[in-house]
């Protein structure tokens, strides 16, 4: 870990070091690589769609939380965006929605998505840790913890240029959640890193920041790894136990 017992960073270098950890972002997570270079089977994508299914949907409280804590009504305002982009509004699915339909496109019930019945316990257990970390956190530290959208456009595109060719039996309709997300997550990027570089400035609450940010990048990881032991090396949770009458 960093230590920083001088003065607290430039504003420059402070994003400097928010953005170098994106060499921790889940996008070199082996089994992401995997899936970007076309190396995973139609389980294996199925799996990863279904349990991401269970982060998707706690987007939304995740945010309400964010707000709930938050006593800056211009906050509120732009935040609120986030919900509605999940959630939907009259006329508009939202970004749930459409990830039901990247799981069909890839030959997924929407029963099977909407029951959550193949979320697995680590990401169950990663994703309400996140969610009860902003809960608890003041709301200043919640909307840090969002900084791993500064990493997020380039898993998009890499997606919407290369599944076409490395899937074809996905319906390319089904892509579409990574394309609105490529403008959604721009937006609110800048809108959180403004909000973290402004609000923590002293050494200790630089440090913070970082420590938040790493916290959040264990969440994504983790939750890989917990897909890599049941659809890669056949370990799902309780493989050794023998099921009871």
């Amino acid at each position: 870990m960093d230590s920083n017992s001088g003065p607290p960073w430039s504003r420059e270098e402070f994003e400097q070091r928010l953005r170098g950890l994106g060499a921790r972002y889940h996008i070199h997570h082996p089994y992401q690589v995997k899936m970007n270079a076309g190396e995973l089977n139609r389980e294996q994508i199925q799996g990863w769609v279904a349990n991401r299914f269970y982060y998707q949907i706690n987007i939304p409280q995740k945010d309400a939380a964010v707000m709930a804590n938050c006593p800056d009504r211009e906050v509120r305002r732009h935040w609120v965006q986030r919900i509605l982009d999940h959630d939907g509004r009259a006329g508009e699915d939202g970004g749930i929605e459409a990830w039901i339909r990247l799981g069909e496109a890839c030959g997924l019930e929407r029963d099977a998505i909407v029951s959550l019945q193949h979320v697995l316990p680590g990401v169950r257990f990663a994703v309400d840790a996140y969610v009860n970390f902003v809960r608890r956190a003041s709301w200043q530290e919640a909307v840090c913890s969002s900084l791993t959208e500064l990493f997020a456009p380039t898993i998009h595109r890499e997606r919407l240029a290369q599944w076409p060719g490395h899937y074809p039996w996905m319906d390319p309709g089904g892509l579409e959640y990574f394309q609105n997300r490529l403008g959604e997550a721009h937006r609110d990027v800048e809108h959180g890193l403004a909000i973290t570089l402004e609000e923590f400035t002293s050494a200790e609450q630089q440090q913070r920041a970082l420590e938040i940010l790493r916290f959040k990048l264990d969440v994504l990881w983790s939750m890989l790894d917990a897909m890599t032991l049941a659809y890669v090396l056949d370990m799902p949770p309780y493989f050794t136990v023998e099921d009871s009458p």
